[in-house]
């Protein structure tokens, strides 16, 4: 916990002097330099996977889910690559390290079930929103669902009172809106969490679109290079919530008819209790 002048809070004092909190998903940037290096195989990458043994099961455990419904049983790493291609597992790695970094740190405020439900429901939803729209972010919107609100966790852990008051305000608001909860944490702690996650994003050196896609969530009007990511997961995450109310015309605004969306968030909550077993297992 922070003791530290709301009025002199920056982001970057929240990952002042917090190793855990501040050091990069290892295995992703391993990943990174073996896809990267032209001398490196599809057994390299299959190689950095493997050293964490728990890792590759759960990374199995995954590709052989409802989230991909490939036929036939995958059993190895390599076998995984060559289906799903490295972008692909880097990014499913990464969800898979994030997930369980973030929940093993102390957050009394926040259920770690909850959470995580929430957000794979806006990932799932947002990557059926992208393939709808023709697929433009097909290596990018999943793990973009997932992070967009990783600042919360980091409010929650560093701010713990600040963030109390916040949700505590945010109760007392009928059929509070995001909207409400960025005016709200603006107000009291001087940013909201999505700054704080695009900050740790690029403290991480996660890729723009990842870091652009959360610093942008708040702002639907904005027209920079990742606006249209943002938008996606903007309405995929109001869409994930068991009551959320997303304006009248629903997915309209991103040129989707009411029944399409219907169809779109019914098909992402089919997937989602296997899923999620995958990615959070109790």
């Amino acid at each position: 916990m922070l003791n530290i002048s709301q009025h002199d809070l920056l982001i970057s004092d929240l990952f002042k002097g917090d190793l855990q909190l501040a050091s990069p998903p290892t295995v992703y940037f391993q990943l990174q330099e073996v896809i990267k290096n032209p001398n490196k195989t599809i057994a390299d990458a299959a190689f950095v996977i493997e050293k964490d043994a728990g890792l590759a099961v759960r990374l199995l455990k995954i590709v052989n889910s409802a989230f991909y419904g490939f036929p036939s049983k995958i059993t190895s790493i390599d076998r995984a690559i060559n289906l799903i291609g490295t972008k692909e597992l880097q990014n499913i790695t990464l969800a898979t390290i994030v997930i369980d970094k973030f929940s093993a740190f102390p957050c009394d405020l926040l259920s770690m079930g909850d959470f995580w439900s929430r957000n794979l429901r806006c990932a799932l939803i947002a990557q059926g929103i992208d393939r709808y729209l023709g697929s433009q972010f097909s290596e990018s919107i999943f793990i973009c669902g997932i992070l967009h609100n990783i600042g919360q966790l980091v409010l929650c852990q560093k701010l713990p009172e600040l963030a109390k008051e916040v949700g505590l305000m945010l109760q007392a608001i009928d059929e509070s809106t995001a909207e409400d909860e960025i005016r709200l944490e603006t107000n009291i702690i001087g940013f909201d969490h999505f700054a704080v996650g695009s900050a740790l994003t690029e403290l991480w050196k996660l890729p723009p679109i990842i870091t652009d896609s959360i610093r942008l969530h708040p702002f639907p009007d904005n027209t920079d290079e990742f606006s249209e990511i943002a938008s996606i997961v903007r309405f995929a995450d109001c869409s994930s919530k068991l009551d959320g109310y997303c304006g009248e015309g629903g997915g309209e605004q991103l040129n989707i008819s009411a029944t399409d969306m219907s169809i779109i968030i019914d098909q992402a909550y089919d997937q989602f209790e296997e899923v999620f077993k995958m990615f959070y297992p109790v």
